[in-house]
Protein backbone atom coordinates (compact mmCIF):
# COMPACT_ATOMS: atom_id res chain seq x y z
CA UNK A 1 0.00 0.00 0.00
CA UNK A 2 2.77 2.41 0.97
CA UNK A 3 4.64 1.54 -2.21
CA UNK A 4 1.57 2.35 -4.34
CA UNK A 5 1.17 5.70 -2.54
CA UNK A 6 4.76 6.62 -3.23
CA UNK A 7 4.44 5.62 -6.90
CA UNK A 8 1.23 7.66 -7.22
CA UNK A 9 2.88 10.64 -5.51
CA UNK A 10 5.92 10.33 -7.78
CA UNK A 11 3.76 10.32 -10.91
CA UNK A 12 1.80 13.34 -9.63
CA UNK A 13 4.99 15.21 -8.82
CA UNK A 14 6.42 14.37 -12.23
CA UNK A 15 3.30 15.70 -13.96
CA UNK A 16 3.40 18.88 -11.90
CA UNK A 17 7.05 19.45 -12.82
CA UNK A 18 6.20 18.84 -16.49
CA UNK A 19 3.29 21.31 -16.30
CA UNK A 20 5.53 23.94 -14.67
CA UNK A 21 8.18 23.44 -17.36
CA UNK A 22 5.61 23.72 -20.17
CA UNK A 23 4.02 26.81 -18.61
CA UNK A 24 7.47 28.36 -18.09
CA UNK A 25 8.45 27.61 -21.70
CA UNK A 26 5.20 29.02 -23.08
CA UNK A 27 5.49 32.05 -20.80
CA UNK A 28 9.07 32.62 -21.86
CA UNK A 29 8.19 32.40 -25.54
CA UNK A 30 5.22 34.71 -25.03
CA UNK A 31 7.42 37.18 -23.12
CA UNK A 32 10.05 37.06 -25.87
CA UNK A 33 7.35 37.72 -28.47
CA UNK A 34 5.95 40.64 -26.48
CA UNK A 35 9.44 42.08 -26.03
CA UNK A 36 10.15 41.67 -29.75
CA UNK A 37 7.07 43.74 -30.53
CA UNK A 38 7.47 46.20 -27.64
CA UNK A 39 11.18 46.83 -28.12
CA UNK A 40 11.25 47.48 -31.85
CA UNK A 41 12.09 50.63 -33.78
CA UNK A 42 12.00 53.27 -34.93
CA UNK A 43 12.76 55.57 -31.98
CA UNK A 44 13.18 59.27 -31.37
CA UNK A 45 16.54 61.00 -31.65
CA UNK A 46 15.38 63.68 -29.19
CA UNK A 47 15.01 63.71 -25.40
CA UNK A 48 11.54 63.37 -23.87
CA UNK A 49 11.25 64.69 -20.29
CA UNK A 50 8.37 63.26 -18.17
CA UNK A 51 6.37 65.72 -16.02
CA UNK A 52 7.21 63.80 -12.82
CA UNK A 53 10.98 63.85 -13.36
CA UNK A 54 11.72 66.95 -11.24
CA UNK A 55 9.90 65.63 -8.16
CA UNK A 56 11.38 62.15 -8.64
CA UNK A 57 14.85 63.69 -8.80
CA UNK A 58 14.38 65.63 -5.55
CA UNK A 59 13.29 62.44 -3.76
CA UNK A 60 16.31 60.52 -5.10
CA UNK A 61 18.71 63.24 -3.91
CA UNK A 62 17.22 63.00 -0.40
CA UNK A 63 17.63 59.20 -0.42
CA UNK A 64 21.19 59.47 -1.75
CA UNK A 65 22.22 61.85 1.04
CA UNK A 66 20.62 59.46 3.53
CA UNK A 67 22.74 56.61 2.11
CA UNK A 68 25.89 58.76 2.39
CA UNK A 69 25.11 59.42 6.06
CA UNK A 70 24.41 55.74 6.74
CA UNK A 71 27.72 54.63 5.26
CA UNK A 72 30.03 57.18 6.83
CA UNK A 73 33.48 55.88 7.70
CA UNK A 74 34.21 57.26 11.16
CA UNK A 75 33.70 61.01 10.59
CA UNK A 76 34.31 60.86 6.82
CA UNK A 77 31.43 60.68 4.32
CA UNK A 78 31.84 58.30 1.39
CA UNK A 79 30.25 58.36 -2.06
CA UNK A 80 26.63 57.19 -2.34
CA UNK A 81 27.84 54.70 -5.00
CA UNK A 82 31.25 53.37 -6.05
CA UNK A 83 32.54 54.24 -2.60
CA UNK A 84 35.52 51.88 -2.69
CA UNK A 85 38.33 52.81 -5.08
CA UNK A 86 41.01 50.33 -6.13
CA UNK A 87 43.10 53.35 -7.01
CA UNK A 88 43.29 56.59 -8.93
CA UNK A 89 45.99 56.32 -11.58
CA UNK A 90 47.43 58.61 -14.23
CA UNK A 91 46.46 57.74 -17.80
CA UNK A 92 47.07 58.97 -21.34
CA UNK A 93 44.26 59.18 -23.90
CA UNK A 94 45.45 59.50 -27.51
CA UNK A 95 42.99 60.16 -30.34
CA UNK A 96 43.36 57.70 -33.21
CA UNK A 97 45.10 59.01 -36.31
CA UNK A 98 42.57 57.18 -38.49
CA UNK A 99 39.45 58.31 -36.59
CA UNK A 100 36.40 58.59 -38.86
CA UNK A 101 35.91 62.27 -39.82
CA UNK A 102 32.26 61.99 -38.74
CA UNK A 103 33.45 61.27 -35.17
CA UNK A 104 35.94 64.16 -34.92
CA UNK A 105 34.14 66.27 -32.34
CA UNK A 106 35.04 67.58 -28.89
CA UNK A 107 38.12 65.96 -27.41
CA UNK A 108 38.29 63.64 -30.44
CA UNK A 109 38.44 66.55 -32.89
CA UNK A 110 42.18 66.40 -33.57
CA UNK A 111 43.68 63.08 -34.74
CA UNK A 112 46.83 62.21 -32.78
CA UNK A 113 46.02 64.59 -29.90
CA UNK A 114 47.01 63.23 -26.48
CA UNK A 115 45.22 64.10 -23.26
CA UNK A 116 46.56 63.51 -19.77
CA UNK A 117 43.91 62.01 -17.50
CA UNK A 118 43.03 60.57 -14.12
CA UNK A 119 41.41 57.14 -14.04
CA UNK A 120 39.44 55.98 -10.99
CA UNK A 121 38.69 52.25 -10.70
CA UNK A 122 36.10 51.13 -8.17
CA UNK A 123 33.51 48.74 -6.83
CA UNK A 124 29.91 49.84 -7.22
CA UNK A 125 28.50 49.41 -3.72
CA UNK A 126 27.81 52.37 -1.45
CA UNK A 127 29.66 50.59 1.35
CA UNK A 128 33.28 49.35 0.99
CA UNK A 129 33.18 45.56 1.07
CA UNK A 130 35.49 42.65 0.26
CA UNK A 131 36.40 42.53 -3.44
CA UNK A 132 35.32 38.90 -3.73
CA UNK A 133 31.67 39.90 -3.11
CA UNK A 134 29.61 40.11 -6.30
CA UNK A 135 29.40 43.78 -7.24
CA UNK A 136 29.37 46.27 -10.10
CA UNK A 137 32.82 47.55 -11.17
CA UNK A 138 33.38 51.09 -12.35
CA UNK A 139 35.82 53.21 -14.33
CA UNK A 140 35.80 57.01 -14.43
CA UNK A 141 38.10 59.00 -16.72
CA UNK A 142 38.89 62.68 -16.21
CA UNK A 143 40.71 64.32 -19.13
CA UNK A 144 42.75 67.34 -17.99
CA UNK A 145 43.51 70.77 -19.44
CA UNK A 146 40.63 70.57 -21.91
CA UNK A 147 39.95 74.07 -23.28
CA UNK A 148 36.50 75.40 -24.14
CA UNK A 149 33.30 76.25 -22.33
CA UNK A 150 31.84 73.36 -20.34
CA UNK A 151 28.28 72.33 -19.52
CA UNK A 152 29.02 72.74 -15.80
CA UNK A 153 29.36 76.27 -14.44
CA UNK A 154 31.60 75.16 -11.58
CA UNK A 155 35.01 76.84 -12.17
CA UNK A 156 36.78 73.94 -10.43
CA UNK A 157 35.89 71.73 -13.40
CA UNK A 158 36.37 74.28 -16.17
CA UNK A 159 39.25 72.35 -17.76
CA UNK A 160 37.90 68.80 -17.36
CA UNK A 161 36.12 66.27 -19.56
CA UNK A 162 34.75 63.27 -17.67
CA UNK A 163 33.59 59.85 -18.83
CA UNK A 164 31.78 57.65 -16.26
CA UNK A 165 31.28 53.93 -17.00
CA UNK A 166 30.61 50.58 -15.39
CA UNK A 167 30.87 46.90 -16.24
CA UNK A 168 27.58 46.12 -17.95
CA UNK A 169 26.09 47.27 -21.23
CA UNK A 170 22.60 47.96 -19.84
CA UNK A 171 21.28 49.53 -16.63
CA UNK A 172 18.83 47.78 -14.30
CA UNK A 173 16.26 50.61 -14.48
CA UNK A 174 14.73 52.23 -17.54
CA UNK A 175 14.12 55.79 -16.33
CA UNK A 176 14.08 58.22 -13.39
CA UNK A 177 10.66 57.14 -12.11
CA UNK A 178 11.76 53.51 -11.83
CA UNK A 179 15.09 54.55 -10.34
CA UNK A 180 13.22 56.44 -7.61
CA UNK A 181 11.20 53.41 -6.48
CA UNK A 182 14.16 51.03 -6.89
CA UNK A 183 16.63 53.22 -5.00
CA UNK A 184 14.14 54.01 -2.22
CA UNK A 185 13.56 50.29 -1.62
CA UNK A 186 17.28 49.57 -1.49
CA UNK A 187 17.96 52.57 0.77
CA UNK A 188 15.40 51.15 3.21
CA UNK A 189 16.98 47.69 3.05
CA UNK A 190 13.96 46.22 1.19
CA UNK A 191 15.78 44.84 -1.84
CA UNK A 192 12.96 42.52 -2.89
CA UNK A 193 10.66 45.52 -3.37
CA UNK A 194 13.19 47.08 -5.75
CA UNK A 195 12.01 44.76 -8.54
CA UNK A 196 8.68 43.55 -7.11
CA UNK A 197 7.10 46.79 -5.79
CA UNK A 198 3.52 45.44 -5.68
CA UNK A 199 1.58 42.16 -5.70
CA UNK A 200 0.41 42.97 -9.22
CA UNK A 201 2.65 40.95 -11.60
CA UNK A 202 2.35 43.76 -14.16
CA UNK A 203 4.56 45.90 -11.91
CA UNK A 204 7.30 43.26 -11.64
CA UNK A 205 10.60 44.00 -13.38
CA UNK A 206 11.98 40.52 -14.04
CA UNK A 207 14.07 41.62 -17.02
CA UNK A 208 15.64 44.39 -14.95
CA UNK A 209 16.32 41.97 -12.09
CA UNK A 210 18.26 39.77 -14.52
CA UNK A 211 20.28 42.80 -15.66
CA UNK A 212 21.05 43.65 -12.02
CA UNK A 213 22.19 40.09 -11.31
CA UNK A 214 24.46 40.15 -14.38
CA UNK A 215 25.89 43.50 -13.30
CA UNK A 216 26.69 42.17 -9.82
CA UNK A 217 29.40 39.97 -11.22
CA UNK A 218 32.24 38.04 -9.57
CA UNK A 219 35.41 40.08 -9.25
CA UNK A 220 37.69 40.07 -12.31
CA UNK A 221 41.37 39.12 -11.93
CA UNK A 222 42.22 42.83 -12.18
CA UNK A 223 40.40 46.11 -12.84
CA UNK A 224 42.50 46.23 -16.03
CA UNK A 225 40.76 43.17 -17.53
CA UNK A 226 37.20 44.51 -17.52
CA UNK A 227 35.14 46.21 -20.24
CA UNK A 228 33.33 49.35 -19.05
CA UNK A 229 30.20 50.92 -20.62
CA UNK A 230 28.60 54.35 -20.43
CA UNK A 231 25.12 52.68 -20.42
CA UNK A 232 23.41 56.04 -20.95
CA UNK A 233 23.71 57.91 -24.28
CA UNK A 234 25.56 61.12 -25.15
CA UNK A 235 25.92 63.41 -28.09
CA UNK A 236 29.09 63.43 -30.14
CA UNK A 237 28.64 66.57 -32.18
CA UNK A 238 25.45 65.95 -34.19
CA UNK A 239 25.39 62.21 -33.36
CA UNK A 240 23.83 60.28 -30.48
CA UNK A 241 26.25 57.65 -29.17
CA UNK A 242 27.25 55.40 -26.29
CA UNK A 243 30.80 54.84 -25.03
CA UNK A 244 32.74 51.84 -23.87
CA UNK A 245 36.34 51.17 -22.82
CA UNK A 246 37.77 47.77 -23.77
CA UNK A 247 41.03 46.16 -22.57
CA UNK A 248 43.61 46.10 -25.37
CA UNK A 249 46.55 44.04 -24.03
CA UNK A 250 47.82 43.67 -27.60
CA UNK A 251 48.81 47.37 -27.49
CA UNK A 252 51.05 46.87 -24.44
CA UNK A 253 53.98 44.59 -23.58
CA UNK A 254 52.87 41.03 -22.88
CA UNK A 255 52.02 40.59 -19.21
CA UNK A 256 50.60 37.76 -17.13
CA UNK A 257 49.35 38.85 -13.72
CA UNK A 258 50.41 36.45 -10.96
CA UNK A 259 47.54 34.68 -9.19
CA UNK A 260 46.03 36.91 -6.50
CA UNK A 261 44.77 35.81 -3.10
CA UNK A 262 41.04 36.45 -3.57
CA UNK A 263 40.40 36.09 0.16
CA UNK A 264 42.18 39.40 0.79
CA UNK A 265 39.66 42.25 1.14
CA UNK A 266 41.47 44.51 -1.35
CA UNK A 267 42.97 42.06 -3.83
CA UNK A 268 41.89 44.19 -6.82
CA UNK A 269 44.00 47.06 -5.52
CA UNK A 270 46.81 44.56 -4.97
CA UNK A 271 46.51 43.40 -8.60
CA UNK A 272 46.70 47.00 -9.79
CA UNK A 273 49.68 47.68 -7.54
CA UNK A 274 51.46 44.51 -8.68
CA UNK A 275 51.22 45.40 -12.38
CA UNK A 276 51.84 49.15 -12.29
CA UNK A 277 54.07 49.66 -9.25
CA UNK A 278 56.00 46.43 -8.71
CA UNK A 279 56.28 44.85 -12.17
CA UNK A 280 56.23 48.30 -13.86
CA UNK A 281 54.13 47.10 -16.82
CA UNK A 282 51.62 49.48 -18.47
CA UNK A 283 47.98 48.62 -19.16
CA UNK A 284 46.16 49.45 -22.39
CA UNK A 285 42.54 50.01 -23.42
CA UNK A 286 40.66 51.37 -26.43
CA UNK A 287 37.91 54.00 -26.10
CA UNK A 288 35.05 53.29 -28.49
CA UNK A 289 31.71 54.80 -29.53
CA UNK A 290 28.49 53.25 -30.83
CA UNK A 291 26.20 55.38 -32.97
CA UNK A 292 22.43 55.40 -32.50
CA UNK A 293 20.50 54.03 -35.47
CA UNK A 294 17.04 55.46 -34.86
CA UNK A 295 15.46 53.14 -37.43
CA UNK A 296 16.00 50.36 -34.89
CA UNK A 297 15.15 50.16 -31.18
CA UNK A 298 18.03 52.16 -29.73
CA UNK A 299 16.16 54.47 -27.34
CA UNK A 300 17.56 57.50 -25.57
CA UNK A 301 15.23 57.43 -22.56
CA UNK A 302 15.46 53.71 -21.65
CA UNK A 303 18.88 52.71 -20.30
CA UNK A 304 17.79 49.10 -19.72
CA UNK A 305 17.99 48.50 -23.48
CA UNK A 306 21.31 47.46 -24.97
CA UNK A 307 21.90 48.91 -28.43
CA UNK A 308 22.43 46.08 -30.89
CA UNK A 309 26.07 45.79 -31.96
CA UNK A 310 25.07 43.78 -35.02
CA UNK A 311 23.22 46.86 -36.28
CA UNK A 312 25.61 49.50 -34.97
CA UNK A 313 29.11 48.19 -34.17
CA UNK A 314 31.46 50.04 -31.85
CA UNK A 315 34.17 52.17 -33.47
CA UNK A 316 37.51 52.95 -31.83
CA UNK A 317 38.20 56.67 -31.40
CA UNK A 318 41.15 56.71 -28.96
CA UNK A 319 43.74 54.57 -27.21
CA UNK A 320 44.08 54.67 -23.43
CA UNK A 321 47.41 53.84 -21.80
CA UNK A 322 48.03 53.56 -18.05
CA UNK A 323 51.80 53.86 -17.56
CA UNK A 324 53.78 52.24 -14.73
CA UNK A 325 53.51 54.39 -11.62
CA UNK A 326 53.38 54.59 -7.85
CA UNK A 327 49.82 55.43 -6.86
CA UNK A 328 49.08 53.80 -3.51
CA UNK A 329 50.11 56.55 -1.09
CA UNK A 330 47.94 58.08 1.65
CA UNK A 331 48.15 61.49 -0.03
CA UNK A 332 47.09 60.22 -3.46
CA UNK A 333 44.33 58.06 -1.99
CA UNK A 334 42.91 61.10 -0.20
CA UNK A 335 43.14 63.15 -3.40
CA UNK A 336 41.38 60.30 -5.19
CA UNK A 337 38.54 60.34 -2.67
CA UNK A 338 38.15 64.08 -3.13
CA UNK A 339 37.97 63.94 -6.94
CA UNK A 340 34.46 64.52 -8.30
CA UNK A 341 33.55 62.68 -11.51
CA UNK A 342 30.44 63.74 -13.39
CA UNK A 343 29.50 63.18 -17.05
CA UNK A 344 28.31 66.82 -17.05
CA UNK A 345 31.91 67.96 -16.61
CA UNK A 346 31.92 68.08 -20.39
CA UNK A 347 32.15 70.05 -23.58
CA UNK A 348 28.80 70.71 -25.30
CA UNK A 349 29.90 68.28 -28.04
CA UNK A 350 29.77 65.49 -25.42
CA UNK A 351 26.44 66.46 -23.85
CA UNK A 352 24.84 63.69 -21.72
CA UNK A 353 21.27 62.94 -22.85
CA UNK A 354 18.36 60.90 -21.51
CA UNK A 355 16.64 60.73 -18.15
CA UNK A 356 19.34 58.84 -16.25
CA UNK A 357 21.94 61.37 -17.38
CA UNK A 358 19.69 64.29 -16.40
CA UNK A 359 19.32 62.60 -13.01
CA UNK A 360 23.08 62.18 -12.73
CA UNK A 361 23.60 65.91 -13.14
CA UNK A 362 21.36 66.79 -10.21
CA UNK A 363 22.36 63.91 -7.93
CA UNK A 364 26.11 63.97 -8.58
CA UNK A 365 26.33 67.72 -8.05
CA UNK A 366 24.18 67.72 -4.89
CA UNK A 367 25.74 64.68 -3.23
CA UNK A 368 29.30 65.62 -4.20
CA UNK A 369 28.90 69.15 -2.82
CA UNK A 370 27.33 67.80 0.40
CA UNK A 371 29.96 65.11 0.91
CA UNK A 372 33.01 67.24 0.11
CA UNK A 373 31.82 70.13 2.24
CA UNK A 374 31.27 67.79 5.20
CA UNK A 375 34.73 66.29 4.60
CA UNK A 376 36.34 69.73 4.47
CA UNK A 377 37.57 69.25 0.92
CA UNK A 378 35.96 72.39 -0.48
CA UNK A 379 34.25 70.68 -3.45
CA UNK A 380 37.10 69.62 -5.72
Amino acid sequence: MLKKCWLWFGRLLGRLVLVVLVVGLVGGLAGALVDAVKYSGPVSTEEEVPLSEASDTRAIIADAISVVEQHRENTRLLRDAHAKAHGCVKAEVRVREDIDPALRHGVFGEPGRQWDAWMRLSNGNAYPQFDRVRDARGMALKLLDVPGEKLTRNPRHALEQDFVMFNHSAFFVRDVAEYRSNFAAQAEGKRVLAFFPEWDPRSWELRHLIIALKTLSPAPPSPMTTTYHSVAPFTLGPLNIKYRVVPAPENCPHYVLPEQNRDLPNFLRSALYRQLSLDRVPACFTLQVQRQNAEHYMPIEDTSIEWDEAISPFETVADVRVPPQDFDSPEQNLDCDNLAFNPWHALPEHRPIGGINRLRKAVYESVSAYRLERNGAGGR
